[in-house]
């Protein structure tokens, strides 16, 4: 599985909508509002890196109200669980 997290630029006065928008794509797991340079985070899986492509290319960079992305592809994923059971010791 092929995590990927979309920093996407969007049109101020369609975030609600957009957002809405990027959820209902198919790879697309959860969307976010977040401050600074980005305005939405999407993540995506997706099994192959082709289909990462399809994604955000043909998907949602061509939404409206996207004016920007910028891709960022996970190598590992950690989570609290993962880290506890890291160190943890003797369970």
């Amino acid at each position: 599985m092929i995590t990927a997290i979309v920093l996407i630029g969007a049109d101020i006065d369609a975030i609600p909508e957009t957002a809405s928008e990027l959820a209902a794509l198919e790879h697309v797991s959860e969307v976010y509002s977040v401050t600074g340079e980005y305005d939405l985070v999407a993540l995506v899986r997706v099994r192959e890196h082709e289909a990462l492509a399809g994604v955000v290319t043909d998907g949602i960079a061509k939404l409206p109200g996207v004016l920007a992305t910028e891709t960022l592809v996970a190598f590992r994923a950690y989570s609290r669980h993962d880290l506890a059971a890291m160190f943890s010791i003797g369970g």
